[in-house]
């Protein structure tokens, strides 16, 4: 749970630090004559909500190759690598998108992540421990459900989802701050204390109840991505990977910023389940061995 602890907690970090730009910059707005509508407030959420993520969204390739210290490969070198971008380009064909490019990480870990812009601009990486622990029907079906995320357009969807998320985060808790501040501390000034106060809790609030939100649909893509993977692999190799995934013993070292796309992530019980990016590896087999 650290990794996806950290990931809210960015999400939410990224959210109080443009609130508070917004909230000071609103008063400011209103004494020098500027009416600030609940129609500008939208707009404005939108901008910042909106933009933190599309921004994300365009350097997620170039920030996923930093942060794994991934090479991707340009030249192939050796078979294995051969047989990886080979089976990379014929799985793309079959799923109708651009080749996506091709790297490899060092962890220890079996474990593969999709990330990029678009359907036609994307990377697939796999880590040294996958390529080491898998046999290759399995690392096949590993990749080709890779490679249905990003012909599902899982990282675009996802990044719509939490900046339209992030608006009505940025938008609600500054329309229910004004009211707390006029009815609960009865402030007769455009923005009192209350205000502030209300605006920042109610974006903490909001955000973590928007993250749940983010991350169950991110649940449920790991389903459709198994079953796409199951598509182009064939279903036998897809719950072989899911068991030998299931196998492995040791912890994901993706970095946070990544974590969210690999092919397994941590697990939870209880409550901590509703901040889980994965859904737990024997509910995919299950779900894959009922033909769903």
């Amino acid at each position: 749970m650290r990794g996806f602890a950290l990931l809210i907690g960015t999400n939410l970090a990224v959210l109080v630090v443009l609130g508070i730009v917004m909230t000071l910059l609103e008063p400011w707005l209103v004494s020098q004559g500027i009416n600030v509508n609940m129609a500008w407030t939208l707009g404005f959420a939108l901008v910042f909500g909106m933009g933190g993520a599309v921004i994300s969204l365009l350097m997620s390739k170039s920030m996923a190759i930093r942060s794994t210290r991934a090479r991707v490969i340009t030249q192939p070198s050796g078979q294995t690598e051969r047989w990886l971008v080979e089976t990379v380009a014929r799985q793309a064909k079959a799923a109708g998108i651009g080749m996506p490019d091709v790297a490899i990480y060092e962890a220890p870990e079996p474990n593969a992540f999709a990330t990029g812009a678009s359907r036609n601009n994307a990377l697939v990486a796999v880590s040294t421990g996958l390529l080491r622990g898998m046999r290759p029907n399995e690392v096949e079906a590993v990749l080709g459900h890779e490679v249905a995320h990003v012909a599902n357009g899982d990282m675009v969807t996802l990044t719509l989802i939490q900046g339209v998320l992030n608006t009505f985060v940025l938008f609600l808790s500054r329309i229910l701050g004004q009211l707390i501040d006029r009815v609960v501390f009865r402030s007769d000034r455009a923005y009192g204390p209350g205000y502030f106060i209300s605006v920042i809790v109610l974006q903490i609030v909001l955000g973590i109840l928007a993250s749940m939100i983010v991350m169950a649909f991110s649940r449920w893509r790991e389903f459709r991505a198994d079953a796409g993977g199951a598509q182009l692999a064939g279903r036998a190799n897809m719950i072989a990977a899911l068991r030998r995934l299931q196998s492995a013993s040791q912890p994901s070292t993706l970095p946070e910023s990544v974590e969210a796309f690999g092919i397994r992530g941590r697990v939870g019980e209880g409550i901590k389940r509703l901040m889980m990016s994965h859904p737990p590896l024997e509910e995919r087999i299950e779900a894959l061995a009922a033909g769903a």
